[in-house]
């Protein structure tokens, strides 16, 4: 069916959709909502709320619900529940309650949250209430104009492709969409297949997380903390409760618009400017700020004077070596590190020198969470800590999935720790640099929407995949991950390594129409390793524009 077709018989569907897709008076609109389905990949479905077979909306995820429906029966056959979280984004609690309804209508229960919830404790309640899958609301750090639901194991782990694949198989045959079957809640709760989850189960996940703690002594410092309008507001606040904390007021209470903020990403320096200016008004010395489902955290720290935003691949690495450092008497053998192939080797270095087992894995969190899941069921190794470049971290294994309320408590324990002795985060950075070497880790991301877009993509990748000696002269290896690398799943990434020590990686973004650059450059010296990289992107951006 052509994309006008769809149109057509989308405009049969009910009056809102019908006035929503008539107002469209641009016809490459009409052709991006139809000219295909909204994928439901392996990270769950991802998109543009909006009318349409390639928008976010009830009939787009009532579709994913009842094919996962039917996946569970098919797979699992009886006793069967969800668990379902939504964060504060426009519509989370309407799709979650779709989502509801549909599974209910199928016979399986559900335990919904009655308030917007953070990733991570979706994941832990997944796996705490005995459910067979978890599924969460959300497009994570995207702008406000996209929404998203990421499907759990019940270990509370994201699917990986193994698992996911076959969902996607039982979606893809969910060809009628006015035939997916509702049944409102109140009917069943009546039925025995609808329970709310109250409070009980957060103050579960805190006593978890609290288990996590490696550094209670009292210090001075100072911190501002944003939820960005996000479900980290209740949730990190009770964790830092007794720290010396103030919360941007204009950012704390939930809004779906997010309106303070460009885009409520704590990967971008703009997301924290009134984090920034009121730490700087109250003379503060620490900036946190968690994306809108709470499982990226971004901290700024006074040094000198100034504020300096630190990376991802930066407090990774100074959370591993803070983590070991306070572990040290418990590390053993079977002591692990898992971390992803973009993201820097810094923390990796750290992690050996105190005798951890390395592990990597691909780009996403779910495979992080897999590794933990292998690790509790062979016994042969033991999870300490698992990082991601893009402010991703996961401390103790409650959770399958990053989490910035652990992270968020460990950074301040952290910061107070560094505190204690007259240095801040930067000192320690600083103090790790001197003993590692210098690392240069950035991300660069080209954004190409639509068809076209879409075209670019892979043409891009593409031609770099067929022709790398015609680009690069100074590679010492390029691994092709499409091709499967040892025993991951295979995935449309290239990574070049450089004859200095250095490496770039080229990847698709799975979630938005972007093609993502990593960059991780090694030196002695910060002036030298700043020149390279300028270099680079200067000649990746003239080859691909």
């Amino acid at each position: 069916m052509d994309y006008k077709a769809k149109y057509n018989q989308w405009l049969e569907f009910d009056e809102d959709t019908k006035a929503e897709l008539l107002a469209i008076d641009d016809e490459k609109e009409i052709e991006d909502r139809f000219y295909k389905d909204l994928e439901f990949g392996t990270g769950g479905l991802r998109g543009i709320m909006g009318a349409g077979a390639n928008r976010m909306n009830k009939y787009t995820v009532s579709k994913a619900t009842q094919g996962l429906a039917d996946y569970l029966k098919a797979e699992y056959k009886e006793n069967l529940s969800v668990a379902i979280a939504h964060d504060s984004r426009n519509n989370s609690r309407a799709f979650a309650v779709f989502a509801a309804e549909v599974l209910c209508a199928n016979g399986i229960k559900v335990f919904l949250y009655d308030t917007l919830m953070p990733t991570p404790v979706l994941s832990f309640t997944t796996k705490y209430l005995g459910c067979t899958a978890g599924i969460v609301l959300t497009a994570s750090h995207n702008p406000k104009e996209y929404n998203g639901y990421k499907l759990y194991d019940e270990n509370g782990c994201q699917l990986v492709p193994e698992f996911a694949n076959k969902v996607i198989g039982y979606v893809d045959a969910v060809e009628d969409l006015l035939a997916v079957p509702h049944m409102e809640l109140d009917e069943a709760g009546e039925k025995g297949l609808y329970e709310p989850i109250g409070e009980e189960v957060l103050d579960a996940f805190l006593k978890e997380v609290k288990k996590q703690s490696l550094y209670e002594e009292k210090s001075d410092i100072k911190i501002v903390y944003t939820p960005l309008h996000g479900t980290g507001n209740i949730p990190v606040r009770k964790i830092l409760d007794g720290l010396n904390i103030s919360i941007v007021k204009e950012q704390e209470l939930p809004d779906g618009n997010f309106s303070t903020v460009r885009s409520p990403n704590p990967e971008e320096k703009d997301a924290l400017t009134l984090a920034l200016k009121q730490a700087e008004a109250e003379d503060a010395d620490l900036v946190l700020g968690t994306d809108p489902d709470c499982d990226r955290v971004g901290a700024g720290v006074k040094h000198n004077g100034e504020f300096v935003l630190v990376t991802g691949n930066q407090m990774g690495a100074l959370l591993v070596n803070f983590v070991l450092t306070m572990k040290k008497a418990s590390l053993n053998e079977k002591s692990t590190l898992v971390k992803t192939i973009v993201t820097s080797e810094l923390g990796a270095d750290i992690g050996k020198k105190f005798g951890l087992q390395v592990v990597e894995t691909l780009t996403g969190f779910k495979y992080i969470g897999e590794q933990i899941n292998k690790y509790e069921k062979n016994g042969n190794r033991e999870f300490v800590i698992g990082y991601e470049e893009s402010y991703g971290y996961l401390v103790g294994t409650h959770a399958r999935d990053k989490d910035a309320v652990v992270s968020s408590m460990l950074i301040c324990q952290m910061a107070s720790y560094y505190y204690n002795q007259g240095k801040t985060l930067i000192d320690a950075l600083n103090e790790i640099y001197a003993e590692y070497g210098f690392y240069l880790d950035k991300l660069d991301t080209f954004v190409l929407k639509g068809i076209d877009g879409a075209e670019k993509i892979q043409k891009t990748m593409t031609e770099f995949r067929n022709n790398s000696d015609k680009y690069f002269d100074d590679v010492e290896k390029l691994v092709d991950y499409s091709l499967g690398i040892d025993d991951l799943p295979k995935e449309n990434v290239l990574k070049y390594f450089f004859k200095d020590g250095s490496w770039m990686a080229m990847r698709p973004s799975g979630t938005e129409p972007k093609l993502k650059i990593y960059y991780s450059i090694k030196n002695n010296s910060k002036e030298a390793a700043q020149a390279r990289y300028d270099a680079l992107t200067a000649y990746l951006h003239d080859l691909i524009k």
